[in-house]
């Protein structure tokens, strides 16, 4: 899905519509030692298989998160887009 580069929004914080600058929201790096990857390798020790980690059920598709960056006082928003996307999104100029 494509999107623009430049929206004009309602602003919470200039409490106006300004045009503002989006990017697409991204997950940060995982931790390898937070408890859900911790079990989950517990579960994969030993014999007896493959039991965790494989999906039934492939998804339909995931609603984007865009961040969205005031170009008047710079401060950051979330925008979800609320169309279910199968292709990845992009920012796109023009």
């Amino acid at each position: 899905m494509k999107v623009p580069y430049e929206v004009r929004k309602y602003c919470p914080h200039c409490n106006a519509p300004t045009t503002q600058k989006v990017k697409v929201a991204s997950k940060g790096k995982a931790s390898s030692f937070s408890f859900g990857n911790r079990k989950h390798a517990r579960k994969l020790r030993g014999f007896g298989g493959k039991r965790a980690g494989q999906k039934e059920v492939k998804k339909q598709g995931k609603k984007q998160k865009l961040i969205l960056t005031c170009t008047v006082c710079s401060k950051k928003q979330e925008w979800v887009c609320h169309k279910r996307t199968k292709k990845k999104t992009e920012v796109v100029k023009g």
